[in-house]
């Protein structure tokens, strides 16, 4: 997965913070490790691939990898990426940066129409 240098962290702020989202940005990494958010950030680029209300917000860790995991199955795979094992507990556990690589991998992203 791509590392994000510190320079781009902006600029993946701004284009997040451009996407409406149902729920305030104030912790990254916490606010997106449920994939509640990331399901609607596709949503936002291609809304038949994704039913962002099938994923609910979560706060245990079980709860927030099964989320994951239904994201990178049923979305990711149709996106032609997917998230291993290993990163998709890394965003769930709020590790430093990993969201920011799962967003940037989202942001270079050639949308289907």
């Amino acid at each position: 997965m791509m590392d994000v240098s510190p320079d781009e962290l902006p600029l993946l702020y701004s284009w997040i913070d451009g996407i409406p989202l149902s729920r305030p940005k104030r912790n990254i990494a916490r606010d997106f490790s449920d994939a509640v958010l990331v399901a609607e950030v596709v949503a936002h680029y291609c809304p038949k691939l994704v039913d962002a209300h099938n994923y609910s917000a979560a706060n245990g860790l079980a709860q927030k990898v099964y989320n994951w995991n239904t994201l990178n199955v049923k979305v990711f795979r149709r996106l032609h990426f997917f998230l291993t094992k290993d990163d998709i507990e890394a965003v769930a556990n709020c590790e430093p940066q990993m969201i920011e690589r799962i967003l940037k991998l989202l942001k270079y992203k050639d949308w289907p129409k």
